[in-house]
């Protein structure tokens, strides 16, 4: 069993690389042999959905995986997801991928220029097919290139998409996923509220931790064999 782990930056997943005591390469792709028939890489891409995309199609077309998983911190839409939660993504999508036309914002699905359902697609959006028992809340989310701390902004993507969560990634990593049929999940922990942008309401330290307590969670699982 391979299984590859995916994040944007290192400090996202170090503890989980700390405590399964792995040591650094030069790549930023680590391994953890310690179970015979099982081996966890780690794969850190940069922000974005350009450097995610180019990122884990080089590392997929190397080698072969059994598992994929995306994982970080998000901003949340809704107030009834706590800062510090771990959610399962069962949806994502391109958000700011459209065009402007005077105050109003169109996709390129809206505008024709992609059919709703053309592969990997599904009514605009970008599923995960797979059915996974990770006792965890199932949330939808966008993906953008730049992280919305403007009101009028917030307000427009907020009722535009009806998302629970937003990513710079995670829409990217459903694509490569879907169009290489490779079985995957992105779990993300709430670091924030996408609000007018203020730190003091931020617990990243808190959202790390909790990502990486499930994130060793799910390994452990797997490696017992239980399944997921």
């Amino acid at each position: 069993m391979k299984i590859l782990i995916v994040s944007a930056t290192e400090k996202e997943i170090l503890p989980l690389k700390n405590r399964l005591k792995i040591k650094k390469s030069a790549a930023c792709v680590m391994k953890y042999s310690g179970i015979k028939d099982f081996s966890v890489d780690f794969l850190v891409t940069g922000i974005g959905s350009t450097l995610t995309t180019y990122a884990l199609t080089k590392k997929i077309s190397t080698k072969k995986y059994n598992f994929i998983i995306n994982a970080g911190i998000a901003g949340s839409f809704i107030p009834d997801l706590n800062i510090g939660d771990v959610v399962h993504v069962k949806s994502d999508e391109f958000a700011d991928l459209g065009i402007e036309d005077k105050n109003e914002f169109f996709t390129l699905f809206e505008k024709g220029f992609i059919e709703k359902d053309q592969f990997p697609f599904n009514n605009c959006k970008l599923f995960n097919p797979n059915e996974l028992n990770l006792k965890l809340k199932n949330v939808s989310g966008i993906t953008v290139n730049t992280t919305h701390g403007n009101k009028n902004s917030i307000e427009l993507f907020k009722n535009k998409f009806n998302a629970d969560i937003e990513t710079m990634e995670g829409a990217a990593f459903f694509f490569v996923c879907l169009n290489e049929g490779v079985k995957f999940m992105q779990i993300r922990a709430i670091s924030n509220y996408v609000e007018e942008r203020n730190n003091a309401n931020w617990d990243i330290p808190l959202a790390i931790n909790n990502l990486n307590e499930k994130l060793f969670e799910i390994t452990d699982v797997i490696k017992k064999n239980e399944g997921i």
